[in-house]
Order: structure tokens, then sequence, then C-alpha cells
């Protein structure tokens, strides 16, 4: 009687000790991964934030989607949670299987394809910078400059397509008594390109203008403020 209750204890406390045993710890490669991090297309038109944490799910760690995020990257409506190792961070279905399989391409900057997607990159929400401005949030009235008050052109940046011009070119007019030196270059289209407004002309040349980061209204021509030159919406 005394071995069978002996056996019991022993059974239950065995049970026990399983059941309480933590499923997974962090490693410290873990550790230092987690946080916010932001996903987004290679345009970098499609953005969204995930939080990576180290708490145990499945057979990785969990991680935090905005929900409204599926509708900008669909395949985040599928991830269940994440793991890390050899230089790779994945995000995983309810089975395990990866969604999203980033392999580092640089530190801190990770990379995944999505067959019929195209890319997809993480980076660290601190290292990402705000995303690029879209054609509608530009879009609007505008003057060029030279120096820091001397207007050398009023000009309309319209979302409408520009006849003739090269794919994602949008039209753009002239207000009436434009400098010279703007008359010269001639510029017909405009568009957004990484980040950067860019103005060209019927010729194929093209001004290109970079927001100041000091002066968040101000865009300047690039490179090195080319001709003291800049673009300030109206």
């Amino acid at each position: 009687m005394r071995r069978s209750t002996t056996i019991m204890v022993l059974g239950i406390w065995l049970v026990a000790g399983i059941s309480g045993a933590p499923a997974q710890s962090a490693t410290e490669s873990v550790r230092e991964l987690a946080g916010s991090w932001e996903i987004s297309n290679a345009d970098r038109d499609r953005v969204c934030t995930v939080t990576l944490k180290v708490d145990a799910a499945r057979s990785g760690y969990r991680l935090e989607v905005d929900p409204a995020c599926a509708a900008a990257i669909p395949g985040l409506a599928e991830v269940d949670h994440w793991t890390a190792g050899n230089d790779a961070v994945r995000f995983n279905d309810a089975r395990g299987k990866p969604v999203f399989d980033f392999a580092e391409v640089e530190s801190g900057m990770y990379e995944a394809e999505r067959a019929g997607e195209g890319l997809y990159f993480l980076q660290n929400v601190a290292a990402a910078g705000p995303a690029f401005s879209k054609p509608e949030q530009i879009a609007g009235e505008w003057a060029i400059l030279r120096g820091p008050s001397r207007v050398l052109c009023g000009l309309t940046l319209t979302t409408n397509p520009a006849p003739g011009g090269e794919d994602g070119a949008l039209e753009l007019q002239l207000k009436p008594g434009c400098d010279e030196s703007v008359l010269r270059f001639g510029p017909a289209s405009w568009r957004m390109d990484q980040g950067e407004l860019v103005l060209s002309s019927s010729a194929g040349q093209s001004w290109r203008f970079a927001l100041e980061e000091r002066q968040a209204t101000v865009w300047w021509r690039v490179p090195n403020r080319a001709g003291g030159m800049s673009m300030l919406r109206r």
C-alpha cells in the first residue's frame, strides 16, 4: 500500500512539473529583436508596425499586429507567431509554416519575397524614418523659390496622369509670370520617387527635391541644395 501511494505521489509530481514548465525561454538574440518593427513593401507606400514579443507562443514567440494592417499587407492576417535564427526572422502561421521569411541583408534590415506580391522589408521603427509621401498628399498649390523668399514660379501639382508622360508621371500646371530659369527648364510633369519630389521636362530632364529634415515644410533641390532652389507648399 505504501509503495503504491509513493508511486502515485511521484506520478502527480511529475505531471505537475511537466505542465508547469515554461513552453520556451527567450534567447539573448530574441530579446535583442523584441520591440516595434516596420514592415513595408518595396515602394514603402504600404507600411505597418508589428511588435515582436518575448512571450512564448506555439513554437515561437508572440507578436502584435494592428488588425487594420491586413488590408495594407494581406499576408499579415495569416501570421500567428515569430521565430528567429541564422540571421533570419520568420513570421509563421499557426502550423509553423513561414508566411514571411526575412533574411538579413544589412545590419538591422531584413528582406522577404512573397510570390505574386514582390519584396517586403522589415526594419526597426527607430531606424525606418517617416514613410514616403503619397502623390495625393503632395498634390496642390506650390511655389518654386530661390533663396529664402524669392518666388520663381507658382505651380499646381495635380493627380491627373500626364499626357504622354512616363509611367507614374502626373500633370502639373504653371502659373503666369514664372521666372525665365523655370521656363527654360520647362517642367511638364511630376512624380514621387523614393521620397523625393521630381519635376520633369518634356526634354527628359529633371529637378529633384528632398524634404528638409529640420524644416519639415521645405523641399530643397538636390544634390546639395542646387542653385539654392526649393519648393514650398502655398
